[in-house]
């Protein structure tokens, strides 16, 4: 006898006698004609009567084997397999369980059964579909705000542009109107732009560089917010240094990081507590090879809270109905696309300083321009031409 007082023969029969109805899971053994031959009791209750009946008709309700039987790949090659199937209870409850094969094989190598072992795992699979139809609608979400953020800076433009026709028309100023008309067609222009940016960037689109002069995005942004600061009493300024060297940009990626940045600085402004006059500068330089931008405003600044969270995705100061959180977000994956690193430095009540730096050593290489782009186009079709004329 052992330390328990109880035989070894005894575990065993008891083991063999009551431990197969007693685990909590459906075990049933199958024969090479795939008929069910033994079950216990938790498969009975699960799947209903099984005595001399296929497995694919107990558990699945078919009149045939599956067409992919992992049963029968076992019962080739002897290996233990586990599985993911749906089936269908003996209430006619669709389920999804786990199945584990496991070949009970003879000494001279013949598999003439196969035990399987069944674990529910239909709350598991509906809870993993509820997941990935939550991530679904997170990421159409996360679309809708980013084509809301970038059409809302271009409809500040339109908003500017739309205030000095109607002033330029009050006043009878012939310059101020075509200046304003100006920005109008502008900024249609770069919303159309912005759609079918989208529509690329939903496809895989990748950064599109050439050489560019990196102060003429900066003044595309100025002339911009130019209005709109204006009209909000803050004055919106541009140190730009003269004479900088092309560099390999995506300028319309730039633009969108310069009007992120100015948009969010001037809302700064306007949202602070105390009255002052308020100033927003957009800088260019270059210092040691390094590209720098720099957008520096005297607004309401932030605390050592809010600026750990500036670049998560969603978070916004503004409020749900002013800002949606991605500006900066979008600003930093295109600042990453050029190899470069964006910082700032703010204090609350005294405003705060963004800067973009983009090593000239890091940036990517350019594209084809887009006359060479039309060329390169040409050339591949005509030679297809000939290669379909001549094959």
């Amino acid at each position: 006898m052992n330390a328990l007082g109880t035989r070894p023969g005894e575990i065993d029969s008891w083991i063999r006698s009551n431990l197969f109805d007693q685990v909590p899971v459906a075990l049933s053994v199958i024969s090479r004609d795939y008929r069910v031959v033994q079950a216990n009791q938790q498969f009975e209750d699960a799947y209903g009567p099984w005595r001399d009946r296929p497995c694919y008709e107990v558990c699945k309700d078919r009149t045939e084997p599956c067409l992919r039987c992992a049963a029968l790949e076992t019962f080739v090659d002897g290996r233990t397999r586990s599985r993911e199937e749906e089936g269908m209870m003996r209430n006619g409850k669709q389920i999804d369980y786990l199945v584990h094969m496991v070949p009970m094989t003879r000494p001279n190598g013949d598999i003439p059964f196969i035990l399987e072992m069944f674990t529910d795992i239909t709350t598991v699979k509906r809870l993993e579909r509820e997941k990935r139809e939550a991530e679904r609608m997170a990421a159409v979400g996360e679309t809708v705000a980013g084509v809301a953020h970038g059409v809302k800076n271009i409809l500040m433009g339109l908003e500017g542009g739309m205030y000095a026709v109607n002033t330029g028309i009050q006043t009878g100023d012939d310059e101020r109107i075509a200046r304003g008309w100006t920005v109008l067609e502008d900024n249609v222009n770069r919303i159309s732009a912005f759609v079918k940016e989208f529509l690329d960037f939903a496809k895989g689109r990748t950064t599109a560089t050439a050489p560019a002069d990196p102060n003429e995005p900066a003044r595309q942004v100025v002339e911009l917010f130019r209005e709109r600061a204006a009209q909000a009493g803050i004055q919106l300024r541009s140190e730009l240094q003269a004479g900088l060297r092309l560099a390999s940009l995506d300028e319309d990626g730039i633009h969108t990081c310069l009007a992120n940045l100015v948009s969010n600085a001037i809302d700064a402004c306007t949202l602070a507590e105390e009255r002052r006059d308020f100033v927003v500068t957009l800088s260019s330089r270059e210092e040691d090879g390094v590209l720098i931008y720099e957008v520096a405003d005297n607004g309401r600044g932030m605390d050592y809270d809010i600026s750990r969270k500036v670049f998560s995705k969603f978070f916004t100061t503004k409020g749900s109905d002013r800002g949606t959180g991605l500006g900066l977000l979008t600003t930093k994956r295109i600042v990453h696309q050029h190899g470069g690193r964006i910082s700032f430095e703010s204090k609350e009540g005294e405003g705060s300083v963004f800067r973009i730096e983009l090593p000239r050593s890091g940036l990517p290489s350019p594209g084809p321009s887009p006359t060479e782009g039309k060329a390169l186009a040409s050339a591949d079709a005509t030679k297809q031409t000939r290669e379909v004329t001549h094959g």
